[in-house]
């Protein structure tokens, strides 16, 4: 069989088949066997996400949204407004300026979102890395 894969490399990749990188090598043989490589990379071979990456996916799809940013505000303004009215009619806030109370709860916010907006990335970045090799394969 090796024979094919010289001739196919050297006219097909203009190189002899040993020095071929491993992805230039499964092409060839991919060509020698008549086998397509392309194939679907969405879901199949794949292992099905965990709880957790579902999670990660799904609290950075929302808090990359525009609904998110919208709730966000409402809230601060909601906060702030409370603060205000509290202050005016009662002399007194449940979180007096310069909203220490809602400080706290944002730097919590951002201190678990972060992370899990990472976690969401790199797996997005590994499917990315994996298409980019199918895309390289499939190109050559």
């Amino acid at each position: 069989m090796q024979r094919p894969l010289d001739e196919i490399a050297s006219t097909l990749l203009g190189e002899p088949f040993a020095s071929l990188d491993s992805h230039a090598q499964d092409v060839a043989r991919h060509v020698a066997a008549r086998r397509h490589i392309s194939r679907n990379l969405a879901g199949r071979g794949s292992p099905a996400p965990t709880l957790g990456q579902r999670a990660a996916d799904a609290v950075a799809s929302f808090g990359g949204s525009w609904t998110f940013v919208g709730l966000f505000g409402a809230t601060l303004v909601t906060w702030v407004a409370v603060n205000a009215l509290l202050l005016r009619t009662q002399g007194q806030t449940f979180d007096p300026y310069p909203y220490i109370l809602l400080n706290l709860f944002l730097s919590m916010l951002a201190a678990v979102q972060a992370p899990v907006i990472l976690m969401s990335q790199n797996r997005q970045a590994e499917k990315d890395r994996q298409c980019a090799e199918h895309d390289y394969e499939v190109n050559l």
